[in-house]
């Protein structure tokens, strides 16, 4: 069996969550899948379209109240053998990079064990927000401490611009992480 979890930030491609879980349902054997997301990814989609168990930041706090509780951040950690971040925004890339959590997808990122499980991210953003000198600079931390990057594509973004930032494809990102799970320094 293996537990996947799948971060969603806000950017458009998240429009894309429901198929992402279903697909991945699909195509792996024994899979469980929980996903995480922002505030501002529950914007793009219905919970109701998603076939696995969401958690957002309420759902953080209301499980915890005392000492001896359960920390969800490290609950999803403990129970995820991978962990997909797609869409990744511009927003919650920048935060990664420099090591803040302030919501519990990045508390999930943060408390990671980068040794021993897979951490892909899809990043997904206009054109120009991709372009930005920063957004180099935090792909190229994030993938220095052991992130693994699957790259936007070019095409035509929901914005009407044409270039590059559109999240990658379904059938890639599920590519990546089959081959994730599959590589001999995977264990579930």
């Amino acid at each position: 069996m293996v537990n996947i979890l799948i971060g969603c930030t806000g950017s458009v491609a998240a429009i894309k969550l429901p198929k992402l879980v279903e697909k991945l349902q699909d195509v792996i054997k024994d899979v469980n899948i929980k996903v995480v997301v922002t505030e501002n990814a529950k914007h793009f989609f219905s919970a109701d379209e998603i076939y696995a168990q969401v958690y957002d930041d309420a759902k953080e706090w209301s499980c915890w109240s005392k000492i001896g509780d359960p920390v969800l951040h490290i609950d999803l950690r403990n129970w995820s053998d991978i962990f997909v971040l797609s869409p990744l925004d511009a927003n919650t890339l920048g935060k990664l990079a420099c090591g803040l959590c302030d919501n519990l997808l990045t508390c999930v990122a943060r408390a990671w064990d980068l040794k021993r499980k897979p951490f892909l991210f899809c990043p997904a953003m206009n054109t120009f927000m991709w372009e930005h000198p920063s957004t180099r600079r935090n792909i190229d931390t994030l993938k220095e401490w052991g992130y693994i990057e699957i790259p936007p594509v070019s095409k035509a973004l929901a914005c009407g611009d044409v270039g590059v930032g559109a999240m990658a494809e379904i059938e890639q990102i599920v590519s990546q992480i089959q081959i994730a799970i599959t590589s001999p320094s995977f264990s579930s």
